[in-house]
């Protein structure tokens, strides 16, 4: 399994705009990512949800 396999990517829930790239265990996660990150155009933390 190489690293893009790995990598998902967080979208901003307030302004819809993918901000950031991560890694994921994907065989101990089965859900979805949440985490609160900084977003450059909103200028505030806001929760980022993993997409697709």
């Amino acid at each position: 399994m190489s690293i893009k396999d790995k990598l998902v990517k967080l979208e901003c829930t307030e302004c819809h705009r993918i901000g950031y790239y991560t890694q994921k265990n994907k065989k101990k996660l089965k859900d979805r990512l949440e985490l609160k990150k900084y977003c450059r155009w909103c200028r505030k933390h806001t929760l980022h949800k993993e997409t697709k």
